[in-house]
């Protein structure tokens, strides 16, 4: 609950900054969220170290509150982010000038469990920790789409690669493609996504058939935002990569947007953070586009 109503706010706060007269449209529309942090907790509690759950709620609504004292959208730009406490461009730069080399050699998992045990996990892992993270995404999305609502469907981080496999399971998985085979998704809007790196996109369901079997087909419009010096998406582009659902139409619009991330989390820049991604202009616009 405290995750869900941070990111909810998070999202109001940037329309109302940026569109206020759409704020009555924003809070009738009904918002839900798939969570499988439960999941992920335990998993990562065996590796520790302990984590604590208060600081962290509490270091997430200072970022919050931060961010919602910058009233205007065009301070979201360089000049703020340059400012920002701890900023480094290191750790993108290392991702993207090794992975590469990396993933070719054999060592991308070994080193990507080092930084992200659960996206390791969930890539190449042995346990049932991916299909169990999968099912909480898609239980709660074949809700949603059996009342037959218009969706904007968003995702952030390791999100957007359970998403995109979901989505997928849904239009080409015998055991759901008859139900939801042909319902279409208006908007998916990724943050922070890690989709745009070879190593990962080798691993999705589906990415050994090259034909359209390759993607989801429930997607009308897919908007991909990445921020600067964002290790998680150090390849900030998908247009590029899955151009051929456009050229197979399967998919409308593929569009790619480079914002800046002015979160800072424990006293310093975290250009992967939720929250700076939820509140930014860009989001905002693209969500009320949506709406109307």
């Amino acid at each position: 609950e405290p995750l869900s109503d941070i990111s909810m706010a998070a999202l109001r706060a940037g329309i109302g900054r940026d569109f206020p007269e759409k704020l009555d449209k924003f809070d009738f529309i009904t918002k839900e969220m798939a969570y499988y942090g439960d999941l992920t907790n335990e998993l990562l509690q065996q590796r520790g170290p302990n984590y604590d759950e208060q600081l962290d709620i509490g270091d997430r609504r200072n970022a919050l509150n931060q961010l919602r004292a910058i009233s205007a959208r065009k301070r979201f730009g360089l000049r703020e982010y340059d400012r920002l406490p701890g900023k480094s461009a290191v750790p993108e730069f290392v991702a993207d000038m090794l992975a590469p080399i990396i993933d070719k050699v054999g060592l991308a998992a070994p080193l990507l469990s080092r930084v992200s045990h659960d996206f390791s996990e969930y890539l190449d892992g042995e346990s049932d920790y991916a299909e169990l993270a999968r099912e909480r995404v898609r239980s709660r999305l074949c809700d949603i789409l059996r009342r037959g609502d218009r969706l904007l469907l968003i995702s952030h981080g390791t999100g957007s690669v359970i998403t995109f496999d979901v989505l997928w399971q849904l239009s080409h998985d015998e055991r759901y493609k008859k139900e939801f085979g042909e319902v279409k998704i208006d908007t998916w809007l990724s943050l922070g996504c890690p989709l745009g790196v070879s190593m990962v996109q080798k691993r999705l369901l589906g990415a050994r058939d090259r034909s359209s079997v390759s993607f989801p087909t429930n997607i009308i419009s897919w908007h991909n935002v990445a921020a600067e010096d964002d290790y998680a998406c150090h390849d900030n582009t998908v247009a590029d990569d899955f151009k051929k659902m456009l050229q197979q139409r399967v998919a409308s619009t593929i569009r790619d947007y480079h914002v800046y991330n002015l979160t800072v989390r424990y006293g310093k820049s975290n250009p992967h953070s939720s929250v700076g991604y939820l509140i930014h202009p860009r989001t905002a616009k693209i969500i009320v586009d949506w709406m109307q």
